[in-house]
Formats: C-alpha cells, structure tokens, sequence
C-alpha cells in the first residue's frame, strides 16, 4: 500500500515558551537538557502529524548549541520533517530567540532528530513519503538521504560503496 505524499507544512510544528527560573543554571541562561525536552516535543508532534502514528524517538543526529538563552527569554522551536524514509521521519528543527525590547527574532540553536512511526505493538509502520516545496525544503531533503547513509556507513549496517549520495560527494 502506498501512501500519498505529503508536504513538509503539513506537519510543520511551532512551540513558543518563556524560560523560567527553574530551568536555568547558575549563571541564568537555559539549561542544555531543558531545550532538548522542548525540541523532542515539537519534533514528535511534527512526525506525529505527518505519520498520523504512534512515534518514538530513534536518534539525536545533531544539536548545535550556538547561542545561550537567558533567563526571560522568548523561544520559539519550529519542527519540520525534512524526509521520511520506510517508517522513520528525519525532523529538523530550528530554535529562535525573541529580543524583549525590539522583538527581532534571532536563530539560537538547531537540531536534527529521527522518530520512527509504530502501531500499538511497536511493530515499525510505514510512513507517507515527502514532498518538499520550498528550495530549503528541497535542500533539507536531499541533504537528509546524505546524513541517513552516513550513518549506516558509521554503523556498519552499509557498506560505503554503495553509499552513492556520499560517493557523489568526494568523486
């Protein structure tokens, strides 16, 4: 059975939150774990929307720590599925922090994390396949089969001459 595409914007999820006392650390900026709790939520619900499945995080690929959040600060997390393979989703995630006096938006962090979609047993279940839109989105998408094969090449599970998007890369 194959399942339509879909489009990145219709799963597209936005969580906006203040930092608050209780998460912050000594010298009041966000606690690291605090924003990696707001960004697997956003992302779940992102693959949540675009499976319309039971999700479960699989990987932490990549989080960049660019700039730290204060205490008071406005975040805003956007998740967008960037590629959905069999029954995993790649969710990218970009983090915004909001100047309090002038409310210009300024990107704090990104992530990239993968969720797989599974039935009540926790059995893998397939997910409809993606269809990007935008030229980052189409950006994102082709780059997102270029970090999956780099990883089952670190694995083990991919021999790297088949690895043809790396390969495309370096030759």
């Amino acid at each position: 059975m194959k399942l339509p595409p879909k489009t990145p914007s219709e799963s597209r999820t936005t969580i906006t939150d203040i930092v608050l006392p209780g998460e912050t650390n000594p010298i009041g900026n966000m606690f690291g774990g605090e924003l990696l709790a707001r960004m697997d939520r956003a992302a779940s619900i992102t693959a949540r929307r675009h499976s319309r499945r039971i999700v479960a995080t699989v990987a932490v690929n990549n989080v960049s720590f660019n700039k730290m959040i204060p205490l008071g600060s406005v975040v805003t997390v956007e998740a967008k599925i960037s590629r959905a393979f069999n029954s995993s989703m790649e969710i990218i995630m970009d983090v915004w922090i909001e100047d309090r006096e002038n409310g210009i938006k300024t990107k704090a962090n990104e992530a990239i994390y993968t969720f797989v979609a599974v039935d009540e047993t926790g059995n893998t279940v397939p997910v409809p396949p993606v269809k990007p839109e935008t030229e980052l989105e189409k950006e994102r998408y082709n780059a997102a089969l270029r970090r999956k094969q780099l990883s089952l090449v670190i694995a083990g599970k991919l021999n790297p001459k088949e690895a043809t998007e790396l390969k495309a890369l370096f030759f």
